[in-house]
């Protein structure tokens, strides 16, 4: 190296300030330079072009600055592991994590950050210093095909799994997104929906959600949808980007488009996009010699350039990425599957069961195992989320996908889990395709599993909540052979279940990734009582939902790259702010099963509820949980607050929860502290959150529908500034 590159590399100082490292790093290069740092190719071989020189392989790649010790950015889908576009890395043996449904199932912010340390250790061993991860739209379509990589249809709950996810993945030296920012809820037309709602509205659930994920997590990157937000692309809203992520919240990081989802060079720029990434499926390359002519020309001040690039640089100087940049070595493949495994043992939703047939008694003699692909592995989610681990099978999918027409099934066989927790049972397998078959094996057997599935993938959003390939009538004739009839549900949203008052138990396991056979053995078997609290409402039936139906898929674009078809408006409005189980509060509605519910192997009661207002307008909230039952287990008491007034009053919002683990007989208080944004209604005119003086109802149960302690408290009025802090 020349004393020359030796001084510029020096300019990355340890013990300086991020932004101000990034902006002398930024102030010695060449326009070119510049200019590369702010489009990325796709990171494989497309078409006739090959695998760009330098690149791992995957999502995207940006070549290196080595005068200056910038590396390049190798990009990787990471939403439920490192992801493996096309097998591009041959022999790769990644860690499939259970979908973000599952995760946010657990409500443990620890589990979510431990599985973001785990993406971050893979990632950084593979090569990668980026990850397209945090996964976050607000659920508000229990349709949409992408739900299983997202989290819940509440603020909150969404916000900080997804910022304790980011905080572990760029501990560990890799730059995280969050996305699809924002109101990118269906993938029916994706690229062309217009998601309409007011302001105040997306203030108080959407962009909360991202917001609070933000402070939480500090991501280096966020992510725009395809979608269109009031007439706008999401990835050249002015107002998304300047006004409100970089303005009212002040974010240093990166904008950075989805693939295919830049549209245009100075439009884009000077709406807030800081990179045009995959650009190979758009129709120029927008940020490539288009905007380096618009710079030399001023319609783009240099300025704006230099502050694109240093987000950039500023976010891999802040995950100290330029000391430590990934390094190729093994995984430790065993202590990230134990940590799969526990997340799927802790996320699993109980969602019946009737006197007790769960666990399944040690002694059984005959155990019947049906349906759901269970003798060859677990079921998951398609798209560009795809992880496929060693040993993965496939099988078809019920229905046309833009991505593949096989589904891919993790390689831990629930059937294979079963019959190691049995050894002293005969455990048979059906594969259900015939229902009189399998039902004459179950009325055979003392035990009767049906495994059922529902496959969801991107670009495509399932047509209604019904199981496909008459799922429904095969365990209507298994439970009527078999009285107590046990479902377990590997789903990728909430399902209608037409048979749920035949059955003696239902088990939601999601998509459990790499390991989840054996962890739902261990829920059957008794070896672990379910903990897992639905994060999403399992509607009764679609006419329940804001929107009864979606548009036909065959009428609308749903992948970057294909002609539009018609225009979609999506009018949010109808909900506004309340999403999913607020909807169901707001419209006396009575869902299948409520959001927050979740059963365990004991029981657990509630007393002694207090308030206590906190300057500023937020509160701690504290009960007592006492285990009445005869097992250790882990309850989730949850907390929820609502103001009645007419004018400015709002339904029940979860405000808090604590997970907690007795044994039986004991008890212990649990306590919450309340952000004062949620207990506020956002005003636009002030552009600051308003806390109305008056009586607030404060509720505390096991889910959004009980309220087995109630009280009242008085606040005052109060402004809160944008980050919620009193004045």
């Amino acid at each position: 190296m020349t004393d020359s590159a030796q001084q510029e590399q020096q300019v990355y100082q340890a013990s300086a300030p991020a932004d101000r490292q990034a902006a002398e790093l930024v102030s010695k290069m060449t326009l070119d330079e510049k200019i590369m740092l702010v489009h990325t190719p796709v990171g494989f071989a497309l078409g006739d072009r090959p695998k760009p020189e330098g690149a791992v392989g995957s999502a995207a790649y940006t070549p290196a600055i080595p005068r200056l010790g910038i590396p390049g950015l190798q990009e990787s889908d990471a939403s439920l592991g490192v992801a493996n576009p096309a097998g591009v890395r041959p022999d790769d043996r990644m860690t499939a994590l259970p979908s973000g449904l599952l995760s946010a199932s657990t409500f443990s912010p620890t589990l979510a950050r431990r599985t973001g340390e785990l993406l971050g250790e893979e990632a950084h061993a593979r090569g990668f210093n980026v990850l397209l991860a945090g996964g976050m739209n607000l659920i508000r379509e229990p349709r949409n095909g992408r739900n299983f990589e997202y989290l819940s249809e509440d603020p909150l709950l969404t916000g900080l799994m997804a910022g304790e996810t980011v905080a572990g993945i760029q501990s560990r030296h890799v730059v995280s997104t969050v996305k699809h920012y924002a109101l990118n809820a269906q993938e029916t037309g994706r690229v062309q929906a217009d998601s309409v709602l007011a302001e105040g509205a997306a203030r108080e659930s959407d962009l909360l959600a991202f917001q609070l994920a933000l402070e939480t997590g500090q991501p280096g990157a966020i992510m725009p949808g395809y979608n269109k937000i009031n007439g706008e692309y999401a990835s050249e809203n002015a107002f998304l980007l300047n006004r409100v992520l970089k303005g009212d919240w002040r974010y240093p990081g990166w904008v950075m488009s989805d693939w295919g989802a830049t549209h245009s060079t100075e439009k884009a720029v000077m709406a807030g996009l800081d990179q045009q990434s995959g650009e190979e499926l758009d129709k120029a390359v927008f940020f490539g010699q288009p905007l380096k002519e618009a710079v030399e020309s001023g319609k783009v001040p240099m300025a704006r350039l230099d502050d694109m690039v240093r987000r950039i640089v500023r976010s891999l100087i802040a995950v100290d990425g330029l000391r430590h940049p990934p390094q190729p070595r093994p995984s430790d493949e065993a202590s990230h599957a134990a940590v799969a495994q526990e997340v799927a043992r802790q996320g699993m939703v109980l969602l019946k069961n009737s006197g007790g047939q769960l666990p399944i008694n040690a002694e059984v003699k005959r155990i019947a195992v049906i349906g759901g692909y269970a003798d060859k592995g677990v079921i998951s989610g398609g798209g560009s989320s795809q992880v496929i681990p060693a040993g993965s099978q496939r099988a078809p999918t019920p229905f046309k996908s833009v991505f593949t027409d096989t589904m891919v099934l993790h390689p831990s066989s629930p059937l294979t889990a079963l019959r190691a927790a049995f050894p002293q049972a005969e455990v048979s397998w059906d594969d259900g395709a015939d229902p009189a078959r399998a039902a004459a094996q179950a009325k055979a057997a003392e035990v009767a599993i049906v495994f059922a599935w529902q496959w969801q993938a991107e670009g495509t959003d399932v047509r209604d909540l019904s199981l496909p390939n008459h799922q429904d009538a095969l365990i209507e004739a298994v439970s009527a052979a078999r009285p107590g009839t046990v479902v377990v549900l590997q789903t990728g949203g909430p399902v209608k279940m037409p048979w749920l008052d035949q059955v003696g138990a239902v088990l939601e396991a999601w998509y459990p990734g790499s390991r989840g056979g054996e962890a739902i053995a261990d829920i059957l078997s008794g070896r672990v009582s379910p903990a897992g609290r639905l994060p999403v409402t399992f509607p009764a039936a679609e006419s329940q939902l804001p929107r009864h139906s979606l548009p036909d898929p065959d009428s609308t674009t749903a992948m970057p790259g294909q002609p539009l078809k018609q225009d979609i408006r999506v009018d949010y409005n109808i909900e506004g702010a309340d999403v999913g189980y607020r909807w169901f509060e707001r419209e006396a509605l009575k869902p299948l099963f409520p959001f927050g519910y979740g059963l365990t192997y004991s029981r657990f009661h509630y007393h002694n509820l207090k308030v206590e207002p906190v300057a500023g307008g937020g509160m701690r909230l504290r009960l007592t949980v006492v285990n009445n039952g005869n097992r250790t287990a882990t309850d989730t008491p949850q907390f929820y607050l609502s103001n009645g007034s007419s004018d400015h009053g709002f339904v029940k919002r979860l405000v808090g929860w604590q997970r907690v683990t007795l044994k039986p007989g004991e008890s212990s208080e649990v306590a919450v502290e309340v952000d004062p944004r949620l207990v506020a209604r956002w005003d636009t005119g002030q552009v600051k959150w308003h806390i109305y003086r008056g009586d607030y109802q404060v509720v505390a149960g096991a889910h959004a529908m009980d309220e087995a302690l109630s009280t009242t408290v008085h606040l005052p009025e109060a402004w809160l500034p944008i980050g919620g802090r009193s004045q």
